[in-house]
C-alpha cells in the first residue's frame, strides 16, 4: 500500500492532532531538521510515538538532514519583500551562506523559499550583494536559498547533520532523507556517519532537487534505498514547466531499477489555508500514484498549516484511488 507521509510541526503539536492524522490515514511522518536538532525536537518527538502507541502503529519516521542546502540565517522578524523593493543580502542585510556571496553576479537570479520569492542581483561583493525584488513575499528564518543556473557545493553534511544522525536509533527514527544528492560520494558519506553510529539498519533516501543529481541517477541508485522527488528545489532549477517531465523521469528510473520513490512538494499547498483541495492538486496526487509512487509526502500543509488531519484525509484517500487505478491498467 501506498505511503502517506506528513510532516512534523507547530500544528500537529499535539497528541489528539497526530492520531487523528493516522487515523485519516498517515503512514510516515518527517521531521524537518533544517531549524532544530532532534535533542531540541524531543518533546515533539515523544508526542508523536505516543499518539501511535495510542493507535497501535509504528509509523516511519523521517529525518530530513540539513545537507548541502543552502538557507538564509536566522532573522530578528520575518522580511516582508515588496515587488520592484531594493534588499541587501549579507552584512547588515538578510544573512546569506558565504559561499553565496562568494558565486554571485551582477545579472544572477536567486530564488528564496522554494521560489516563492524571486531577487536579481543588482551588485555583488565579497561581504554583501544589493538585490532587486521581482517576486515578493514574507521571508521567513532558515528559507531555501538557489542561484538560478550556478552550481555551488557546499560539503555534503553538516556537523549537526552528524549529531542527529548519532542520535537518530535513540529517537525511533526509520529513514535518513539526505538533501541535495550531487553524486555517489555524498551518500557514500552518508553511509559511513550511519555505520560510525550504529545505524546502518536505517533507510537511506537520496532527495533529488537539482539537475546535477537527476544526471547521476543511475549511481545513487545502486547506493540508495528509496528516492524522494523534492519538487521544491527542483523546480528552482529548471523551467517550472519542465519539472513534470523531470519527475517523469525520475520515477520511470527508479521503476526500471526496482527502487521505490516518493514524491513531495506543494501537493496540497492551497490547504494551508483551505480545508478543500482543488481540483489540479488532487490530479496531481492521483496521477503521482498512478505513475508507481511508493508514497506521497506534504510538508508545509501538515506543519504550519490550517488543516493537517484534512490534507492528510485528501492526500491518502486521493493516493489510494490512484493506486488502485494503476493496479487495474496492470491488470487489465
Amino acid at each position: 500500500m501506498i505511503d502517506i507521509y506528513g510532516t512534523l510541526g507547530p500544528s500537529c503539536s499535539n497528541v489528539k492532532t497526530l492520531e487523528e492524522m493516522f487515523d485519516a490515514g498517515m503512514t510516515g511522518i518527517r521531521v524537518n531538521l533544517s531549524h532544530a536538532g532532534l535533542r531540541e525536537s524531543a518533546d515533539r518527538m515523544e508526542l508523536l510515538h505516543t499518539a501511535a502507541r495510542a493507535r497501535g502503529i509504528t509509523p516511519q519516521i523521517l529525518i530530513d538532514l540539513q545537507g548541502p542546502e543552502l538557507r538564509v540565517g536566522r532573522l530578528k522578524e520575518p522580511v516582508s519583500m515588496k515587488e520592484g523593493g531594493k534588499v541587501l543580502l549579507g552584512e547588515g542585510g538578510i544573512p546569506v551562506p558565504a559561499i553565496v556571496l562568494e558565486h554571485i553576479r551582477e545579472g544572477n537570479e536567486i530564488l528564496m523559499d522554494d521560489g516563492r520569492i524571486l531577487l536579481k542581483v543588482l551588485s555583488a561583493g565579497e561581504e554583501r550583494a544589493g538585490a532587486l525584488v521581482l517576486r515578493g513575499g514574507l521571508l521567513q528564518s532558515r528559507k531555501s536559498i538557489a542561484v538560478h543556473g550556478v552550481k555551488i557545493h557546499p560539503p555534503t553534511m553538516t556537523e549537526e547533520d552528524r549529531r542527529n544522525i548519532a542520535d537518530a536509533v535513540a529517537f525511533g527514527v526509520t529513514g535518513i532523507m539526505q538533501p541535495f544528492v550531487r553524486n555517489r560520494q555524498d551518500l557514500v558519506e552518508v553511509k559511513a556517519a550511519l555505520k560510525e553510529a550504529g545505524a546502518e539498519s536505517l533507510t537511506l533516501i537520496a532527495k533529488i532537487e537539482n539537475r546535477e543529481g537527476m544526471k547521476k541517477l543511475p549511481e545513487l541508485l545502486k547506493e540508495a534505498d528509496m528516492i524522494c522527488i523534492a519538487r521544491g528545489d527542483l523546480g528552482n532549477d529548471m523551467d517550472l514547466w519542465n519539472l513534470p517531465a523531470a519527475q517523469k523521469e525520475i520515477a520511470k528510473a527508479c521503476l526500471e531499477a526496482g527502487v521505490p520513490y516518493f514524491v513531495a512538494t506543494q501537493m496540497l499547498t492551497s490547504m494551508e489555508e483551505r480545508a478543500v483541495p482543488t481540483r489540479a492538486e488532487v490530479s496531481d496526487i492521483f496521477n503521482t500514484a498512478a505513475d508507481g509512487a511508493s508514497g506521497v509526502m506534504i510538508t508545509g500543509e501538515s506543519a504550519v498549516g490550517k488543516y493537517p488531519v484534512e490534507a492528510i484525509r485528501y492526500l491518502a484517500n486521493t493516493a489510494r484511488a490512484g493506486e488502485e487505478y494503476r493496479k487495474k491498467q496492470m491488470k487489465g
